[in-house]
């Protein structure tokens, strides 16, 4: 009896919430352990998914969120009241998994792989909420760190960054291979590119790789969780 009112309750404050609420403030609000606290979400969770519910409580790192069904996304559609949803082009889907994979990173890390200026394909990862900041670095003018942030893991349906997708290692470039190696990285980008990212170390030519490779995991369906 008890356990089934600490479930009502927990419903009670994600709904009223809204946003993500740790574990721990729901364990403080409930007056038990937190561990206690995540068995409950854990229960409510399981009970959502098995009677296929509208609703359903989703886990983002130390914290959960109750939000709406993907699999009844057309009726809040047809209702009028779905977010529109995103479009990115190859540039940004690039920084982002960029910044997915490689995070912390520097404006300046994002344009040393690319080869060309970040601040437009970052500017709009921030107004999506996809990326935030998340410091500074310890190097001159204290250049700004981003990271992906709670709403990246929402939109892709995980629960920690640690259920990212293991990218492979790129294949070791012997002397000579490295501009092929960028052409294959870049021959779906503007052909005006910088002459000094044609001219890439072994090292950048490994990264811009692995960028490609991971943009392949990132793919946007349009079709996130409202």
């Amino acid at each position: 009896m008890i356990e089934d009112r600490y479930a009502s309750a927990v419903e009670a404050m994600l709904f009223a919430c809204g946003d993500a609420v740790p574990l721990d403030d729901l364990a403080d609000a409930l007056g038990t352990d937190k561990r206690t606290a995540r068995k409950i979400v854990a229960g409510l969770a399981e009970l959502y998914e098995l009677e296929q519910r509208g609703i359903r409580i989703v886990m983002l790192d130390d914290a959960c969120q109750m939000c709406t069904n993907a699999n009844y996304f057309e009726y809040i559609e047809a209702l009028g009241k779905a977010p529109k949803q995103r479009s990115l082009s190859p540039a940004v889907l690039e920084t982002l998994a960029i910044i997915a994979y490689r995070q912390p990173a520097t404006k300046t890390d994002i344009e040393n792989i690319r080869g060309v200026d970040a601040n437009h394909a970052v500017n709009r990862l921030v107004e999506y909420g996809l990326v935030n900041e998340v410091g500074r670095a310890d190097a001159p003018g204290r250049p700004v760190l981003f990271g992906t942030s709670e709403e990246f893991l929402r939109f892709f349906g995980l629960s920690s960054l640690k259920e990212l997708p293991g990218l492979p290692e790129p294949e070791a470039l012997v002397e000579g291979e490295a501009q092929t190696e960028v052409d294959i990285a870049t021959q779906s980008k503007d052909e005006t590119q910088p002459e000094s990212y044609t001219q890439s170390t072994d090292g950048d030519a490994a990264e811009a790789e692995s960028v490609t490779q991971a943009e392949s995991v990132i793919q946007f369906e349009g079709d996130g969780e409202a």
